[in-house]
């Protein structure tokens, strides 16, 4: 790679002389947050780009001035309705971008949950695991006829992946006590051996796969954590940041915290990222399995990158959602 970037990289930065035009882009997750500045830097930059969220005119609001920059660079920028939490309307998103028969270079599967209290899907799955992972699952793979040989997929996850690793006997927490936060866990967990056996099961016609944490932002996403839990909760990481002589943790800006799915999207080699974990736009290392550390630190969990772990979700994945994929 041509330049070296890390966590105080910006969009703009990993996306310098960088010309995308005639790449066209989906984008889950755009009405708020890092999907909004996903999108803008991707049309900034000559992209033509498809953004899903579950509330259209929460996101027409959000991206008027992404349509903006599209309509001023002559490209175009185009908003589908897609709520993760019910597997009709992930279903039928899928279906409507099928039948228009558009290819992809790239999704970008960003949207999520954060620590929500107990809940369930539409279809009745806890909803952290439900909506992050299995609704991203059957909409990537219903359109994955649609990602161009040699394209990307890139799955949002976090360091949070260590908080737990997937529990494919009892995923709906049936009779598991529910922690949001292992809960938050386990679905970013998911995200990245999705992206691990996706990859496998596509990389024979060049698709790669990949999931990327973003770092600590400042977004929608804490939304449903209690008051003073995000205050309580970084109080934590700086004492066990301190205790093992680590710098403090500081909160990435957005178009920081956006800056690594596109630098894994469009600027990294496909055959360095492919099947991996990335953060601060490089790719993690693995953390021994004793390795005592902090949800914060850098690197990822071993368990995250099984390659039985990855095909075991897979397995799960389709039954619990009645479809197998090829």
């Amino acid at each position: 790679m041509a330049a070296k970037f890390g966590a105080k990289s910006t969009t703009e930065e990993v996306l310098a002389g960088v010309d995308l035009k005639g790449k066209r882009i989906l984008v889950t997750g755009v009405s708020a947050g890092l999907g909004v500045e996903t999108a803008r830097a991707l049309v900034a930059h000559g992209a033509d780009v498809v953004g899903a969220a579950r509330d259209l005119k929460k996101a027409q609001r959000a991206t008027s001035e992404v349509g903006k920059t599209a309509l001023k660079n002559g490209v175009s920028f185009e908003l589908v309705e897609l709520d993760l939490a019910s597997l009709k309307s992930v279903r039928a998103a899928a279906d409507k971008l099928a039948a228009d028969g558009r290819l992809f270079d790239v999704i970008i599967a960003n949207a999520g949950v954060m620590a929500t209290p107990f809940g369930k899907t539409e279809d009745g799955f806890e909803t952290q695991f439900g909506t992050n992972h299995l609704g991203h699952f059957v909409f990537v793979n219903r359109i994955a006829k649609l990602i161009k040989d040699g394209g990307r997929l890139v799955n949002l996850s976090s360091a949070g992946h260590r908080f737990s690793n997937v529990n494919l006997s009892d995923p709906n927490f049936s009779t598991t006590p529910y922690d949001p936060r292992g809960a938050y866990g386990r679905s970013k967990t998911a995200n990245i051996l999705f992206a691990v056996e996706f990859d496998r099961r596509h990389r024979d016609r060049g698709v790669r796969a990949t999931a990327v944490h973003p770092g600590g932002i400042m977004t929608e996403l804490a939304r449903h954590m209690p008051d003073g839990a995000m205050e309580a909760w970084v109080k934590q990481i700086q004492e066990q940041l301190a205790a093992a002589g680590e710098s403090p943790f500081e909160f990435k800006s957005i178009p920081q915290g956006a800056a690594t799915s596109i630098w894994a999207a469009v600027v990294a080699s496909a055959g360095d990222v492919g099947g991996r974990y990335c953060e601060d736009c490089q790719v993690a290392e693995l953390i021994s399995a004793d390795s005592q550390v902090s949800s914060i630190s850098r690197g990822v969990r071993g368990y995250a990158l099984d390659p039985d772990n990855a095909k075991a979700l897979w397995k799960r994945s389709e039954e619990l959602v009645g479809e197998a994929f090829a």
